[in-house]
């Protein structure tokens, strides 16, 4: 009886361990349409979402909820990362990664990347990787 309860004792563990880690990212369902200038990217998080302005790499954090409070779109970057006329539509796209809180931006035109950080205020950040 004892090693009965043993045994599924650390089945339980063991499943509930191996549920809680993932190292897949999210999957994107994307548009094949190239020439929109917005694109939404979904998070892990079930509330959360990244706007992406897919001409100049502007980013903004989206996030719903059922009350108002939990409504609002705030900025990840407000700075293009081109100058204006090198904008196209559909030049920047967001990768995700297997950490929740971070994507990484591409620049599809010249293959420049940022590590992209959303989150709380304070925990947000754009840092360029050479």
């Amino acid at each position: 009886m004892k090693s009965i309860f043993i045994f599924l004792t650390l089945g339980l563990l063991s499943i509930a361990a191996s549920a809680q880690s993932t190292s897949e990212p999210p999957v994107q369902n994307i548009s094949p349409d190239s020439t929109v200038v917005y694109r939404l990217f979904s998070t892990r998080n079930m509330y959360t979402f990244i706007k992406l302005n897919t001409r100049n790499g502007q980013m903004w954090q989206v996030q719903w909820g059922t009350e108002s409070k939990y409504r609002f779109e705030s900025t990840l970057s407000d700075v293009s990362q081109v100058s204006p006329a090198e904008e196209k539509n559909g030049r920047f796209f967001l990768y995700p990664t297997t950490n929740t809180y971070n994507f990484i931006l591409l620049d599809q035109v010249n293959g420049k990347s940022w590590q992209v950080q959303w989150g709380k205020e304070g925990e947000k950040m754009v840092l360029r990787i050479n």
